[in-house]
């Protein structure tokens, strides 16, 4: 297949039943936006230059174009009217890029079909040039075709037009052959014919359409190329139809993933972006959501009911009940059930990140653990290290973050608090219920040394005729009465007498 001189992505609609100040191809899907779906395709035929076309919200789509493809040429379509006028302001700034932008195959694809495979369009594009047509559509077959442009054949069954909808008669609507609006032009022919084309339809547009009976009056080859997957050519106008249109994707890249050698127990509970990369052996339990550029590498378990964003989640590790973002999980380590992982987190090899730990640009040394009901914010905990339930690494001074760091084979007391910047060195140890305000040299014990004061009968004293002051009342002359029974036992089993002389019975 000769490379093609340029693919055409047409992006310059509204997307008014979207009704969303988002523009409609930027709309999420599966990790990329509807358009960046659309691009990831056209790409994939290496073509010599990629041109969008942009009209409404170019401000948004323009940029987010250039991001995605490097190098993209931007045209403008100012006014709406009609697919073949905006094809028209493609192949303008196509040649104003390159004076020989037309010489090969152009292919001029919708900005919202993010079903479209790149494999697809190679196939469109070497059928093209194998046949040497002016113009090749991409087409499909479906049950219900209400609302497509039909393809209209002739006895023999080559290509005569391609019909709109509101324009086709009763005979041509029963045609099942539904226009796509993805194609494969000869890029000079394209590019004549775009000012031949009028505007003389129900909808007073310039139909990309009627390209295909200016090639048949000049006596060029029109044909068509039959996908048998005509979801691909699915597009979304609005809500609903992305929903739908996602749901269908998801369950592709389910499909793709459990063939690689992935387990998925439960598919109809699991999300998995198209931009998520898995390992063999990887298993992903019911509830789990894997998005962004997350990877999860060979014999990891993810579930159930877990969510991870951008996360790398390494070889044998487990993750349970866990929210995560911009994380990093160790080989062989364990996370959660009911703990979030915010950005900058790093758990070592072997490392823990237990029940209910909020952690927060901290990396967290091999064999390190958090076990239990702790935040963990702006820290450097080192290998082995033992975190005790319910720590709260003070961060925060009302002004600036500053950074805690514990040292190897620490030890830390349950409910220690320790107040940034402060440092615990290597094998330390801290009391329970420790506030570390100054740094603990290594090897050093950390405490608090506070007595503890007992004041009998405060209750009763400060707060009578209350529910605790009764229950104490109640436990005081319960030890009472069971002091008298012991005294009383005492004497019947021999008490002596002062003399030292035993006592009757």
């Amino acid at each position: 297949m000769a490379r093609p001189a340029a693919v055409i992505v047409l992006a310059a609609g509204s997307g008014t039943r979207m009704k969303s100040k988002t523009m409609k191809v930027l709309h999420p899907i599966c990790g990329r936006s509807m358009v960046g779906h659309v691009l990831t395709a056209a790409v994939a035929v290496d073509a010599r230059r990629v041109v969008a076309v942009v009209g409404h919200g170019r401000e948004q789509v323009g940029p987010h174009v250039q991001e995605h493809v490097p190098g993209a040429v931007l045209a403008v379509q100012e006014t709406q009217e009609g697919t073949g006028h905006a094809v028209r302001m493609g192949v303008e700034a196509l040649l104003a890029a390159d004076a020989e932008g037309t010489d090969g195959t152009v292919v001029v694809m919708t900005g919202d079909t993010p079903l479209l495979e790149g494999a697809t369009l190679v196939d469109l594009v070497a059928d093209h040039d194998a046949a040497g047509r002016a113009v090749t559509i991409l087409t499909g077959e479906l049950d219900d075709p209400f609302g497509y442009g039909r393809v209209v054949r002739d006895e023999a069954g080559e290509v005569l037009a391609v019909v709109e909808e509101k324009d086709a008669t009763d005979e041509q609507r029963a045609v099942r052959e539904i226009n796509s609006g993805i194609y494969a032009f000869d890029g000079r022919f394209l590019a004549d014919a775009l000012g031949r084309i009028t505007n003389d339809n129900a909808k007073g547009e310039y139909y990309l359409t009627d390209v295909v009976a200016i090639a048949r009056a000049d006596g060029a080859s029109v044909g068509a190329h039959v996908t048998d997957d005509v979801m691909q050519t699915e597009g979304a106008n609005d809500r609903a139809q992305l929903a739908a249109l996602g749901a269908h994707l998801n369950r592709r890249t389910l499909d793709h993933w459990m063939r690689e050698g992935v387990t998925v127990v439960d598919p109809s509970t699991t999300w998995i972006d198209v931009t998520v990369t898995l390992e063999r052996d990887t298993t992903v339990l019911p509830g789990v959501q894997l998005l962004g550029a997350t990877t999860v590498a060979e014999d990891a378990v993810v579930g159930p009911d877990s969510t991870l964003k951008d996360c790398e989640v390494g070889p044998g590790a487990k993750v349970v009940r866990t929210h995560g973002e911009l994380a990093v999980i160790g080989a062989g380590a364990n996370v959660g059930p009911f703990s979030y992982l915010r950005p900058g987190t790093v758990l070592g090899e072997g490392g823990k990140i237990g029940a209910f730990v909020e952690t927060k640009n901290a990396r967290i040394g091999d064999g390190a653990k958090v076990p239990h009901l702790s935040y963990v914010g702006d820290a450097e905990i080192g290998e082995q290290t033992n975190i005790g339930a319910g720590t709260i690494f003070a961060n925060y001074d009302g002004v600036a973050k500053h950074r805690t760091t514990v040292g190897r084979h620490a030890r830390t007391g349950s409910n220690n608090t320790f107040v940034a910047p402060v440092t615990i060195g290597d094998g330390a140890v801290t009391g329970g219920g420790t506030v570390v305000r100054r740094d603990v040299p290594a090897g050093a014990l950390a405490v608090n040394d506070v007595q503890q004061r007992v004041v009998e009968g405060w209750v009763q004293e400060r707060r009578p005729g209350t529910p605790a002051a009764e229950a104490a009342g109640a436990a005081g002359a319960a030890v009472a009465g069971a002091d008298t029974g012991r005294d009383q036992t005492d004497t019947s089993q021999g008490a002596t007498r002062d003399d030292g002389s035993p006592t009757p019975g």
